[in-house]
């Protein structure tokens, strides 16, 4: 079984670029690439594909348990020749100070999976040595088998950082890669721009992989990626061939909102929807007319505040979904897709948009980022996805607020190593349907599947 990961020391010290140039250098070989993204991120994976092809896994060590971890990476990895994982932040941060909690380096663990660091050989020289070293031996279980050096200018400096961390720590040195202003990605609020606002990427990324070539032993990788095959115990084929579940799936149509507004997903969530047997079927709020006939529409999360003025001007669309839901119709919507549903969105220098009007309130930009990070959300009575007082694991980013005087769905708690340190209330439950912030993982609760898919049965 071929894997890497690529490690950082920390955020923005070049994993995503350097893992985008490996998948292209792998995939000018002729090698099947399979991605994935420590973590909750969306953007990234989009990045992956669009190199690779292939849809990119999120795996996510504080949302999902080790064996269904395990079960995500293997099902992805059929017919591949080798997986390319892109940490998340540094390799030991997670949530709060636990290092093995939603961190790089306990996944490196559950998947016996070796991990390249990078890091940022600007303005140090020998004492990287001692970086390296601190990485290597906070959890000696970690198998971290080289490291790439950005930001180095010269092949002098590049060897004095090699000959150091070959001499201190036992680990090899892979290569480097030499500044380059032009190989930089865009970005906005959320992160990266879509790889469709990105108007040089194919030179970019063709750029980076021409560099690997030269700077970097890319044949060394491909050995060091042989490592331990995993398999998973998590009994998904029992539940996808329970016939209760079936039932419930049976003759089903799932419309799924996707267009440059919204394309936030989680790709085995709508997987999960195929292998249950459903229909799925793709629509666009932006460039579309209609809603397309569905027993349950699923509204991502996405830049609905971009493309507000088009979302606004496709009156035909939101008048469509307004009486989808006062139709009683299912409608399951998160982060971007509760912004759409609101009544109407106000940009950050006051401006007003008109949204669809399905749940009675607006939301607002703010210069920050509201209640960042893993939650968990109790809800308050049964709704769309969820009996009353359970209990369900997501994660939140938006720089946006939902002001209503509907009552939430859902208590918010989040907690850091251990402990409670924020509490809220969100989500809304109005006719049958659901919009809240929360990004969930369906493998975190296969309940929540369930719940969906006896919602669409409503008509209210």
């Amino acid at each position: 079984m071929k894997k890497i990961i690529i490690a950082g020391t920390n955020s923005g010290v070049g994993k995503t670029t350097i893992s985008l140039g490996l998948m292209k250098a792998l995939m000018n070989r002729n090698k099947k690439v399979q991605a994935f993204k420590v973590g909750p991120d969306y953007i990234d994976p989009s990045y992956h594909r669009y190199v690779t092809g292939n849809y990119s896994r999120n795996l996510d060590t504080h949302m999902l348990d080790s064996e269904q971890i395990k079960y995500v990476f293997t099902n992805a990895v059929k017919d591949k020749d080798i997986s390319v994982i892109e940490g998340v932040m540094g390799l030991y941060d997670g949530t709060g100070s636990d290092i093995h909690n939603g961190s790089t380096a306990s996944l490196a663990k559950i998947l016996k999976a070796p991990v390249i660091l990078i890091i940022n050989g600007k303005s140090i020289s020998a004492s990287a040595a001692a970086m390296v070293l601190g990485y290597k031996h906070l959890d000696k279980d970690v198998d971290l088998v080289g490291v790439i050096v950005n930001n180095v200018k010269t092949e002098k400096h590049y060897n004095t950082i090699k000959s150091s961390i070959e001499k201190y720590c036992n680990v090899e040195v892979l290569g480097y890669l030499p500044p380059d202003d032009s190989l930089k990605f865009g970005s906005r609020h959320l992160g990266l721009l879509p790889t469709s606002d990105d108007i040089d990427l194919d030179e970019k990324i063709e750029k980076i992989s021409q560099m690997l070539e030269k700077y970097v032993d890319i044949d060394r990788i491909v050995e060091l990626s042989e490592s331990e095959t995993i398999s998973s115990s998590f009994e998904m084929d029992m539940f996808l061939e329970d016939p209760e579940v079936r039932e419930l799936s049976e003759g089903k149509k799932i419309a799924i909102a996707y267009d440059e507004a919204f394309n936030f997903y989680y790709q085995d969530n709508i997987e999960l929807f195929r292998k249950l047997g459903a229909d799925i079927v793709y629509f666009s709020p932006m460039h579309d007319n209609y809603v397309p006939a569905a027993d349950l529409v699923y509204i991502g999360g996405g830049y609905p505040e971009v493309y507000a003025k088009e979302l606004e001007k496709n009156v035909s669309m939101r008048k469509s979904l307004k009486e989808y839901h006062e139709a009683g119709n299912a409608i399951y919507a998160e982060c971007g897709g509760l912004m759409y549903l609101g009544d109407y969105y106000e940009d950050s220098e006051g401006e007003k948009f008109d949204m669809v009007g399905a749940i009675s309130g607006h939301s607002r930009m703010t210069n920050r980022l509201v209640h960042f990070g893993y939650c968990i959300a109790t809800s308050k009575e049964d709704n769309l996805i969820a009996y009353k007082n359970q209990q369900i694991c997501g994660h939140k980013f938006h720089y946006s607020e939902f002001i209503s005087d509907l009552e939430p769905a859902f208590v918010m708690e989040k907690y850091s190593d251990g402990k409670v340190i924020d509490t809220w209330e969100s989500g809304y439950y109005e006719k049958n349907t659901l919009a809240t912030y929360l990004h969930i993982h369906f493998y975190n609760n296969l309940s929540i599947i369930c719940y969906l898919l006896s919602g669409a049965n409503k008509r209210i």
